[in-house]
């Protein structure tokens, strides 16, 4: 059976949730009882999920170029199986060696399987087109945690960590499986349309250049501090002032930050050029660092929607704006290498955010809010135009 487009987002963004909420959000719920019962501190389960993330992002272009050619379908159904290969390991994992040899496979199957791919199969199925389609994704999978936390800790309880992880490893074999091989077969490439191996912007290699540079830093940047928000954010609002239980509550208004900004970039934003809107959510997260140091405690509700609105629009662009900028073809290849600083930055961020926030406790708000105006700045770097009609116009000057 055939998907449209619509079915196409539902199969792919409930696959999705699943990879994510079995994989990135895992270490959250299961790391303590893991670290209790194999014996090791809960920073060498963070430790050995670092190294995932570091295989995710070496290995993420040779997968963009895999689904460049055969489609995302048969990587995304690979991948599941790879998946399960590495829950089932980690809930036979007896120590460090085989802990961190589990996250290692995990790590093949994030650098294959979570939005970039996503994102790269939906371009080689709609091309330039792809753009609602990478956002309506993002609005179903942005329930990932939502959904992955609980059941986590709904498993762990009833049938321990391990348990969890086995049940994680069979709902991608009974359900992320079947999804995935419901999605559209990509069109064959023909070898008169080969894509070439670096688009340029407006025929220009040096603004490509530019503009691949300036991508690969407002992803790393952005990356950052996501992770490191995620990771810190509870401890670095108690460090500002707020209570325990305020600290929850802003970070329980992040996720419907994310959604709510998803949905503003799928309808009101939806006609507006990618590189502008994140522009705009680039700032978010400084400008949510200024209110909160004027204002204070009292503030950190603003700061949270702030941040997650801003967070949620940036995981749009990872994206739009390769496509936009370069085009469709080659692009898994070429988000791949795009992602490889952000997959890195994000490995790295909690131990380096979570030093600053040791040394200055709350300013270390000024780290991200810095690392953050340094993404905007890139980003105003970039031009807020499509290859295409830097073309056209440069035709147009000439005639």
């Amino acid at each position: 059976m055939a998907l449209g487009r619509s079915g196409t987002v539902a199969a792919l963004g409930l696959a999705q949730t699943l990879a994510w909420a079995s994989s990135y959000y895992l270490p959250a719920m299961l790391a303590a009882p893991m670290a209790r019962e194999l014996g090791v501190a809960m920073p060498t389960v963070f430790a050995a999920f670092s190294v995932a993330l570091i295989v995710s992002a070496l290995l993420g272009p040779r997968s963009g170029r895999a689904i460049d050619l055969w489609g995302g379908r048969p990587v995304l159904m690979a991948t599941n199986l790879v998946f399960a290969l590495g829950l089932i390991g980690l809930g036979f994992a007896q120590g460090p060696v085989s802990l961190f040899a589990a996250w290692v496979v995990l790590g093949i199957g994030m650098g294959s399987g979570l939005y970039e791919a996503a994102f790269a199969a939906l371009v080689r199925l709609y091309g330039k087109d792809s753009r609602n389609t990478i956002t309506g994704i993002t609005l179903v999978a942005g329930f990932a945690s939502t959904v992955g936390w609980p059941l986590s800790t709904l498993l762990e309880a009833h049938i321990g960590w391990r348990g969890a992880c086995f049940a994680w490893a069979a709902l991608h074999l009974l359900l992320g499986l079947p999804l995935n091989a419901l999605l559209p077969r990509a069109p064959a490439l023909h070898a008169t349309s080969a894509p070439p191996q670096a688009a340029d912007i407006g025929g220009r290699p040096s603004a490509s250049l530019r503009a691949t540079m300036a991508l690969s830093f407002v992803f790393a940047a952005t990356g950052f501090i996501s992770t490191a928000m995620a990771a810190h954010l509870p401890r670095l609002l108690q460090a500002a002032g707020v209570s325990l239980a305020g600290a929850v509550l802003v970070g329980a208004l992040i996720g419907p930050s994310q959604v709510g900004a998803r949905l503003l970039e799928f309808g009101l934003l939806r006609k507006v050029h990618p590189v502008r809107s994140a522009r705009l959510a680039a700032a978010m997260h400084p400008l949510g660092v200024a209110v909160f140091v004027i204002i204070g405690a009292p503030a950190a509700a603003v700061f949270g929607i702030l941040h997650g609105a801003g967070n949620g629009i940036l995981t749009i662009a990872k994206g739009t704006l390769p496509l936009v900028l370069f085009g469709p073809h080659g692009y898994g290849h070429r988000q791949g290498l795009l992602m490889v600083p952000a997959r890195i930055t994000q490995a790295l961020s909690p131990w380096l955010f979570g030093l600053a926030l040791d040394r200055w406790g709350d300013g270390a708000l000024a780290v991200s809010a810095v690392v953050g105006l340094l993404a905007l700045l890139a980003l105003c770097l970039l031009p807020s135009v499509s290859p295409e009609a830097t073309i056209t116009e440069t035709c147009t000057r000439s005639s």
